[in-house]
């Protein structure tokens, strides 16, 4: 009770507690302070049943059987109905530590076994603070975007992707430096080298035999239904391959 002060505005969250219990919590807290009491189921509970920013201080889980479930979805409305420095404090069986700070609570304490103080920070959503860029004044709006507060610029004053590339970026690589070795899969022949790579960064030519697909001289394994080279061994590099069509094969 240390935490709730005269004149504040206290939420009392509750979940199948019994009405005297209720009355015994509420009349502990006037006993301490002048302040105004407001109930509110946790499973009925909802933003619109409330003015946002309404709270000073929110008890939540306080009464027998402490049947409050602490979620994502009940703490998204508890720290919208709080004012900015607003507190948090509610009892829990389990760590809520992690699921306070995810739902925006700052300041997030635990004060006993099942007792935990969380704060709202000291603004809403939609709020604005000036900054100074460059010397000048600049204001941003929580509620933008980083790169809207940052730049100025709305979603219809985009930067144009075209003017981020040179000359050189649109200039066509040569295929010959982007062949890789087919085993290694790098701009670096294995030690067995068969494909022409090895040959290709020497500096030497051959003829290998070539065809649309480009993988006949590698084998039967590369080769198509309908090659002309089915059944004949891989080429052997500046081997002079000559296909014989009139051949039963």
């Amino acid at each position: 009770m240390d935490n709730i002060k005269n004149g504040d505005n206290v939420l009392i969250v509750w979940s199948d507690s019994e009405p005297n219990e209720i009355s015994n919590l509420v009349n502990k807290i006037q006993s301490v302070a002048n302040t105004s009491v407001v109930l509110e189921n946790s499973n009925m509970i909802a933003e619109a049943s409330r003015p946002l920013s309404s709270f000073d201080v929110i008890l939540s889980n306080w009464m027998l059987p402490h049947s409050v479930d602490h979620n994502d979805s009940l703490l998204a409305i508890l720290i919208k109905l709080l004012k900015p420095s607003g507190k948090l404090i509610l009892k829990d069986s389990n760590d809520v530590c992690s699921i306070l700070k995810l739902n925006g609570f700052i300041n997030v304490t635990k004060c006993s076994d099942n007792q935990y103080l969380a704060e709202k920070p000291n603004f809403e959503v939609g709020s604005k603070a000036s900054l100074k860029l460059n010397n000048k004044p600049a204001v941003w709006k929580l509620d933008e975007t980083i790169e809207e507060a940052w730049t100025g610029k709305n979603d219809d004053e985009i930067i144009d992707s075209d003017m981020l590339l040179d000359e050189d970026d649109l200039k066509r690589p040569d295929q010959q430096s982007l062949r890789v070795c087919s085993t290694t899969g790098k701009r670096k022949a294995c030690a067995d080298c068969s494909c022409g790579l090895a040959e290709e960064l020497r500096g030497e030519t051959k003829d290998t035999p070539k065809s649309s697909c480009g993988s006949c001289y590698l084998g039967d394994a590369f080769r198509c239904a309908t090659c002309p080279y089915l059944g004949m061994p891989a080429f052997k590099p500046g081997e002079k391959v000559i296909l014989d069509l009139k051949s039963d094969i």
